[in-house]
């Protein structure tokens, strides 16, 4: 199992202090990905950009997509540029994939944003997800905190990489921007509502 895979199983598994939000979780499977392509050496940082390696098989088909997705042009791009590009549509596309390999029930349930939540079957995938957050790994525990997943306690240690550490805090910087656009749809709305309903 990837880190990507595992940190969703997560998002559906444990109880966090809001419902994840598609797009968050979306730029967490993001930079998740990032995170995987570089301990298997498929890309290094250069401060905040992604220098791309050699093409790699990894085993597993999405991070294949991603490292093949990578800009393999100069000044080639940052890792906040990738979570934007990368992360559209994630969580669906993980979704479909966990569930067409049976990892999910099938039992399905309202995510905000009219996409589906579904929940996660009782498969050694989900066990293997359930163990590394429950040891607190510090990378899922760093990513599933951005969403708002918290355990009873805090991861033992920090990642010790510092190229992970940057993609965890680009991370973190997208999902607070991210909710930041989210509130300010929802003050415009209620205002363009309140607009509609002040007596004439």
């Amino acid at each position: 199992m990837t880190t990507p895979q595992d940190l969703f199983l997560v998002s559906l598994d444990v109880p966090g202090d809001h419902p994840v939000e598609p797009g968050d979780l979306s730029l967490a499977l993001a930079g998740a990905e990032l995170v995987d392509l570089l301990a298997a050496r498929a890309l290094t940082l250069d401060g905040e950009r992604i220098v791309p390696g050699p093409l790699l098989t990894t085993g597993d088909r999405m991070l294949d997509e991603a490292g093949a997705a990578l800009v393999r042009k100069e000044p080639y791009e940052t890792v906040e540029d990738w979570l934007w590009r990368r992360g559209e549509g994630l969580a669906t596309a993980y979704r479909d994939v966990l569930d067409a390999e049976g990892q999910l029930s099938g039992k399905r349930h309202r995510w905000p944003h009219r996409v589906d939540r579904t929940e996660a079957a009782d498969t050694p995938a989900r066990r293997h997800a359930a163990d590394r957050w429950w040891s607190r790994e510090p990378v899922l525990a760093g990513l599933a905190a951005t969403l708002g997943v918290q355990g009873e306690r805090q991861p033992e240690e920090e990642p010790g990489d510092e190229a992970v550490v940057t993609v965890l805090v680009a991370v973190g910087d997208a999902v607070t921007e991210l909710q930041a656009v989210r509130e300010r749809r929802r003050i415009e709305n209620a205002a363009f509502d309140n607009i509609w309903r002040a007596p004439s």
